[in-house]
């Protein structure tokens, strides 16, 4: 029997497991309030800045186009498990298509290495304007900075089609309990009644590439933009690069930090399957949370003209 056969005979659904250390009715109800609240949080945060961005037309030039994805991308990428953790754990919706799972661990892997490769490109656009300001205007135009924005999103979504497809091919003729509290792609191959060694460093190996090709990449970037702004001249001129830096930096360190956290849970020997599952489940939600909090707090600009509208509301009839 070929694998397709297998694949398409054998295993129809699979089953999220959730916290395997936390089933009972309490701890589970608890769990999903939790990622409920904190999902209306990132999306009506997100969805300020979003509104904010489309309302104003002063915040129509490419730093805030970027600002914007992100915050279209943090909905998304929560979007894609979030609402499926809730439906495990509040109302024990665990079943799960075989295609909706492979659906959901594509979408999910491809939006967070989408964000990678946005991160990569708004430092770009900061180096641009801080080391080169004369030319920024003519290098970051509007219609440049689409197509690179429209580049992040597909090659963050080429890049996981290999994966996709050496998991397609293996046969699932068996177990098929998930254990996680979504569809990831580690937890779903694991089920596979073959050997997964192949599937295991290609994902591995695309995964830490994406990671630290950007990472290498916003390092070096923020070096040159570091050795510019020292060389400014007035005090004022350098606090004020240092500040507008300043805030994707710490979008930069929250994402990163969790992603690493993730990765480094899942390697370390003897460490608690609840453990590994909490700290992925806070990727979904930690950065999408407190990345629209970074900015309206951090950024003058995209805080004044959110007041402003506020206002301007609350005046209407």
């Amino acid at each position: 029997m070929s694998n397709a056969s297998l694949t398409t005979s054998l295993v129809q659904q699979f089953i999220i497991v959730g916290f395997p250390g936390f089933q009972d009715h309490e701890s589970k109800f608890l769990f999903s309030v939790i990622f409920l609240i904190a999902y209306l949080f990132i999306c009506l945060g997100n969805l300020s800045i979003f509104g904010t961005f489309i309302l104003d037309e002063k915040l129509h030039k490419p730093m805030y186009t970027l600002i914007c994805t992100l915050a279209v991308l943090d909905i998304t990428f929560s979007s894609v498990t979030v609402p499926r953790i809730v439906a495990v754990l509040m109302f024990d919706s665990r079943v799960i298509s075989f295609a909706a799972c492979f659906a959901q661990f594509f979408l999910f892997h491809s939006l967070g290495s989408s964000q990678s490769l946005l991160l990569m490109l708004m430092a770009y656009d900061r180096f641009v304007a801080i080391c080169n300001p004369l030319l920024y205007p003519t290098i970051m135009t509007n219609r440049v900075i689409l197509k690179q924005i429209a580049l992040c999103w597909l090659g963050g979504f080429i890049i996981l089609i290999i994966p996709l497809v050496l998991a397609l091919r293996l046969p699932f003729c068996g177990p098929n309990k998930v254990m996680h509290i979504y569809c990831d792609i580690g937890s779903v191959i694991r089920l596979a009644c073959a050997d997964i060694s192949v599937n295991s460093i290609v994902t591995l190996t695309i995964g830490m590439s994406v990671m630290f090709i950007s990472l290498a990449y916003i390092l070096y970037s923020y070096i040159r933009i570091i050795t510019s702004v020292l060389k400014i001249a007035s005090s004022e001129g350098r606090a004020k690069a240092f500040s507008t830096c300043g805030t994707h930096l710490i979008v930069i360190f929250i994402f990163y930090f969790i992603a690493v956290g993730v990765y480094i849970s899942y390697r370390i020997p003897g460490t608690s399957e609840d453990v590994r599952i909490i700290t992925a489940a806070l990727q979904t939600i930690i950065p999408p949370l407190l990345n629209p909090v970074v900015y309206c707090l951090r950024n003058k600009e995209i805080r004044d003209s959110f007041v402003k509208i506020v206002k301007r509301c609350k005046l209407s009839p």
